[in-house]
């Protein structure tokens, strides 16, 4: 059961992985889609503006054209010219000007977005007699040769559109053409976040339903664990009952064997003593199928029959009884030597301590020792043992109800779990407290404190 159940669970940990990776990838899909998407939509609008720059400054543009024919031509006539012709190009005079001309139309276009652009030079080719090229300039695009804007990087920018120049120039002193190209970068400020606004509902609809999943996951997970424990209830019943009720049967069958003996019927008050054992050990057995029955529940809903009892005989007739169940346990006491009396419910009370002996037989005690101590009106019981011990880790959950302490994956002991924590609510219901003291390997103490 456990291994489906654990198939299960991880069948379903990959279908919600494959699930949520699907989402994932549609959202970045769709991500990847609406930045082309916004960056197309830049670009249309700027390559507008853009689309010569003499539509934005004639006068601008005429001294742009001017200073590449003048590079030109002085490059044709000193060959050795060749070193100034870039300088030149990305110090022109009229580089402030164009750069805030552009800037106030791009600001016009996008009144709501913070635009930064460069135009970056690529190359200056002269065709000497129209026929043999001469590269003078060619380069890939960086922001190193931005002749006009104010962008600082090409790394977050895109290209809006490339422009290729040519210039003619027939006269008695040379004839040639001149290629130039250049290209327009922009970079947007906070586009990613233009993007997902513009993302937004669908961002919300797919983190909403990758949670809903995930918590539909969780719920089902936990729903199907729970079930799982129930429905181990409901199968380790008859396992809980006897474990219940091993003690007083225990008690019977022995005493009813020593019964039989013919010493034991001739002396009286060995006789007596047994009489006295099974009768309290059948009382005990008629109230303890309501007791196993309802030994689950919280210490609110326990009803209590107090009275006045003497701490001291009443747990010895406890150890009595026990040790006639166990009578390979060696159980040593030190009790107060005060006969205290404690006003508590007898039945439960005897039920707890029980369950606390009875559970350190279960994991490995050899010997028991028992002691009380009156201090500050308070009755305190000791219940320590020379078992295996329970790890740090788990004492906080050793009061839960239907915990058990395991070995690996492995429970030994048999039980539902209930045994402590009913001691543990019955203690409460009584106003006092229990204690555990406990290391690996050396034994467990259980200190119980009661009001007197």
């Amino acid at each position: 059961m456990k291994r489906k159940i654990n198939l299960l669970i991880s069948l379903s940990a990959v279908v919600l992985l494959l699930l949520c990776c699907m989402q994932l990838y549609l959202v970045t899909t769709t991500y990847n889609y609406k930045v082309a998407q916004f960056r197309s939509e830049v670009k249309d609008r700027l390559s507008k503006i853009t689309n010569d720059y003499s539509d934005i400054d004639s006068t601008i543009f005429h001294k742009k054209d001017f200073l590449y024919k003048e590079l030109a031509e002085n490059y044709l006539i000193d060959k050795n010219y060749r070193s100034q012709i870039k300088k030149q190009l990305l110090e022109n005079h009229f580089r402030k000007q164009l750069t805030d001309r552009l800037q106030k139309e791009f600001d016009k276009e996008f009144p709501d977005h913070s635009i930064d652009f460069a135009i970056v030079l690529n190359k200056f080719v002269i065709y000497n007699d129209a026929k043999a090229a001469d590269t003078l300039f060619a380069e890939k695009p960086f922001i190193e040769n931005k002749m006009y804007g104010n962008l600082a990087s090409l790394d977050d920018a895109f290209l809006i559109r490339n422009y290729v120049g040519t210039t003619s120039a027939n006269s008695t002193k040379s004839n040639y053409k001149l290629l130039t190209e250049d290209a327009l970068y922009v970079s947007v400020k906070n586009w990613e976040m233009i993007v997902l606004k513009r993302m937004s509902l669908l961002l919300f609809f797919a983190f909403a339903s990758i949670i809903t999943l995930i918590s539909i996951f969780v719920i089902t997970i936990k729903a199907l664990i729970k079930q799982k424990k129930i429905s181990d209830i409901k199968t380790d019943f008859i396992n809980n009952i006897t474990h219940e009720l091993k003690t007083p049967l225990t008690t019977l069958s022995v005493s009813t064997k020593i019964l039989e003996r013919k010493e034991v019927k001739e002396n009286e008050v060995v006789y007596n003593q047994l009489l006295s054992t099974i009768n309290r050990q059948n009382d005990r057995l008629q109230s303890l199928i309501d007791q196993v029955m309802s030994n689950s529940l919280g210490f609110e809903e326990i009803e209590l029959h107090k009275e006045k009892i003497k701490a001291n005989a009443f747990l010895k007739t406890i150890i009595s009884d026990f040790s006639m169940a166990y009578p390979n346990v060696k159980i040593e006491t030190n009790f107060d030597q005060n006969e205290s009396q404690v006003t508590l419910d007898a039945f439960h009370l005897t039920t707890a301590i029980n369950n606390v002996l009875e559970n350190a037989v279960k994991y490995g005690c050899k010997a028991i020792f028992v002691s009380t101590t009156l201090k500050n009106n308070h009755f305190y019981i000791s219940i320590e043992d020379d078992g295996i011990g329970i790890a740090k880790s788990k004492q906080s959950l050793l009061f839960d109800k239907f915990y058990r302490v395991e070995q690996g994956n492995v429970h030994n002991a048999k039980g539902l779990g209930l045994g402590l924590y009913y001691v543990d609510q019955i203690i409460k219901a009584h106003k006092g407290s229990i204690q555990l003291v406990s290391h690996l390997g050396k034994g467990t103490q259980f200190i119980v404190m009661l009001p007197s």
